[in-house]
């Protein structure tokens, strides 16, 4: 089943690739290897902002982080020209997360965007990772995520 198949089967739909918000590019393509800049948490609504262990809990947390998920699929649909079908797998994600110095949980939180990755690509999707706690992120958001993928 094709990625694009999968998402429409969960109910989900990608973002638009979101443009950068500073001086940098969304993604750097080198060999086979694709490199995605940080993807913020936000949704239709607008950013999702909070800190975790403080005004959030980790199931917000991890919706966050599902959001950050779709746009990396996002960036990486754009990388590929629309043609996700190039994905060869996800090699790695590097993840903060806006929490108190005393939440422990960031791991779970990161969950998120890690449990639908592999729902959505199966083996391919399975992962390096990292999940780490940063004091604040850019305009409060929750949590922030970039991804290196293999395509061909």
């Amino acid at each position: 089943m094709s990625i694009d198949a999968k998402l429409a089967e969960l109910g989900l739909t990608l973002p638009e690739a979101p443009a950068p918000a500073a001086n940098y590019v969304p993604y750097v393509i080198a060999g086979d290897m694709v490199y995605v800049s940080g993807q913020i948490s936000a949704d239709e609504n607008g950013l999702i902002t909070g800190t975790l262990g403080d005004d959030l809990d980790v199931a917000a947390g991890q919706a966050a982080a599902r959001r950050c998920a779709l746009s990396l699929i996002a960036q990486l649909k754009a990388a590929c020209g629309g043609d996700l079908s190039r994905l060869v797998r996800v090699v790695k994600l590097g993840a903060f997360v806006n929490s108190t110095a005393e939440f422990t949980e960031q791991p779970q939180v990161v969950n998120g965007a890690s449990d639908l990755i592999v729902e959505l690509l199966g083996d391919a999707g399975r992962h390096a990772r990292s999940a780490v706690s940063s004091p604040s992120l850019p305009m409060g958001v929750a949590v922030e995520i970039d991804a290196v993928f293999q395509i061909k």
